[in-house]
Formats: C-alpha cells, structure tokens, sequence
C-alpha cells in the first residue's frame, strides 16, 4: 500500500520539480499541496504569489489544496501552531508524511524534521543533494516555464526580477549565485510544466522595492 505524503507547495520551480520525482515515486500518493498564506495579504508568504494564481496551478494539477494561514507579522509560534493544528488534520485522514523541495540546507531540513516528529509524522526529501546546476537545466529541458517573482538585492541584482528562469537567465546568473535560488537569492511562479494539465495564464506587472532590498515582480490572474 502507498504512503500518503502531503506535499508543501510554494508555488515556485523547486517546488514543482519535487513534486515531478514524488509523483513517479511508486512508494507515495500525493495526497493533497500545502501552502502558507499570509492574512491580509492573501499571498504565498515570500514568493508574493496572489491566492488566485495558487488556486489555479493547484487545479491545472488536478490536487487538493490546503492553505495554511498565518498573520502578517507571524512568530515562529503562530506559525508553528497553525501547521501543527494542519498537519494533525491530514494525519487522522492517513497521511503520514509531508514531502519538500529543499535542496542543501540541512538547518532547515533538521527543523522540518524535528516539527514533523512532533505530530508523528516524517519528511520527504526528492531532491536533497543533487545537483543544483543539473536540477536548474532539467527543470528547463523537461519543459517547465517559470517567471522570476521576487529577488533579494543583497545577493543579486534586483534587475532579475520578472525575468523568465530559463536558458538564458541561468547563462547571467553571478557565479556567487545557486542557479536554484537555494540560499534566498530569488523565488519564482511556475505556469506551465509536464505537472500541469494545463498552462497558468497570467499578467505580468511591474516591479515593486521593499524593504529597500526585495525586488518584487507583480503577476497577477490572466482571464483573457
């Protein structure tokens, strides 16, 4: 019998080719996405994806998503309460695991580990350690497409913002930068891959500076 794996869903490309290994793993059933939203916002928290846009890849990928809400101005606490209060839920429904994207970091893998152990319940790593330059390019040569949503200028020029992640923005990217983004050096909206059943139409906007350091690409919903 396969495991139920949640499956933490950012919206961005590693996420999305996470979620392409897990799906062909036949140990697993993905049993749904999960995402933080900040309130008030209605945004994935970091990537500054409008909730529309989540809702959509979710259904071009024909999966459940829960979104896990979390204030503006969120504490570990706050955050940490309203995943445990999530990840209790699924667990009585027979999930046993949640599945990541994450790459290298092992602080963060120690942590998710460590939370998850508390509800009784283990991670999934799809990609852990490979090669970041490798993952880039066959995110690209699968046919995924993704826009360049957010970058911090203190590790890249705030002028890769709104770019496509593609051939030719990996070919510019500083040598001191991951080709993943892995370290925070920019987040990225995945609209179309072999995950989706259908492309994510979408309007790109300007570029919005906060913090005086993040540079944010606005996308928004395309109904056209």
């Amino acid at each position: 019998m396969k495991e139920k794996v949640l499956f933490a869903w950012s919206s961005g490309k590693d996420s999305a080719r996470a979620f392409f290994e897990l799906k062909q793993d036949t140990r697993y059933e993905i049993a749904g996405l999960m995402t933080t939203v900040t309130e008030g916002y209605e945004r994935v928290s970091m990537h500054g994806v409008r909730l529309a846009l989540l809702e959509q890849q979710a259904e071009a990928m024909g999966m459940p998503l829960e979104k896990v809400y979390i204030p503006r101005e969120s504490s570990n606490e706050s955050y940490e309460t309203a995943m445990r209060n999530c990840l209790f839920s699924h667990k009585a429904h027979g999930v046993s695991a949640v599945a990541f994207g994450d790459l290298f970091l092992e602080d963060l893998k120690t942590y998710r580990e460590k939370k998850l152990s508390e509800v009784g319940m283990k991670a999934v790593f799809p990609l852990w350690k490979r090669d970041t330059k490798e993952l880039a390019r066959s995110f690209v040569r699968l046919g995924f497409k993704a826009v360049v949503t957010c970058v911090d200028s203190q590790a890249l020029d705030g002028g890769f913002a709104g770019r496509l992640y593609d051939e030719r923005f990996l070919e510019d990217l500083p040598a001191s930068a991951d080709p993943c983004g892995e370290n925070g050096e920019f987040h990225t909206f995945v609209y179309e891959g072999p995950i989706f059943n259908r492309p994510v139409s979408f309007e790109q906007g300007g570029i919005v500076v906060r913090e005086n350091r993040f540079y944010f690409c606005e996308i928004a919903p395309s109904y056209a």
